[in-house]
């Protein structure tokens, strides 16, 4: 797969994404950017201290996860990879097949003052 590091769609580090209560805890939510033709995709996983942000692909399938902000089980205690059923860890390690031990693509976000930005 193509590493979204040259997506010029790619937002830079200090893009403000949303206001941390947007966020359900545990909860996802979605964001996408633009450029011309170039489309960057990722989402930001809360769960009490943890956030982490991750571009939307499957590193198996290279498909999006999620959509609508749903990207956690039910029980919001895994990722879930909507085309293929596919667990994830919230830190964005595969739990079942066929992702077993792949890694989601990190995507840096971090919270000042109750804002979530890109890191």
């Amino acid at each position: 797969m193509k590493d979204s590091g040259d997506n010029p769609a790619r937002p830079a580090a200090g893009v403000r994404l949303c206001a941390l209560s947007e966020i359900a805890d545990p909860g996802s939510k979605g964001f996408r950017f633009r450029v011309d033709s170039r489309l960057f995709a990722g989402f930001v996983v809360r769960a009490g201290d943890l956030l982490a942000g991750y571009i939307d692909q499957c590193p198996h399938a290279g498909w999006p996860l999620g959509f609508d902000d749903r990207y956690l089980t039910r029980a919001g205690d895994h990722i879930l990879c909507a085309g293929h059923g596919a667990l994830f860890s919230l830190e964005g390690v595969g739990v079942t097949t066929p992702c077993v031990g792949e890694r989601l693509t990190a995507w840096a976000v971090e919270v000042r003052e109750g804002e979530v930005f890109t890191a």
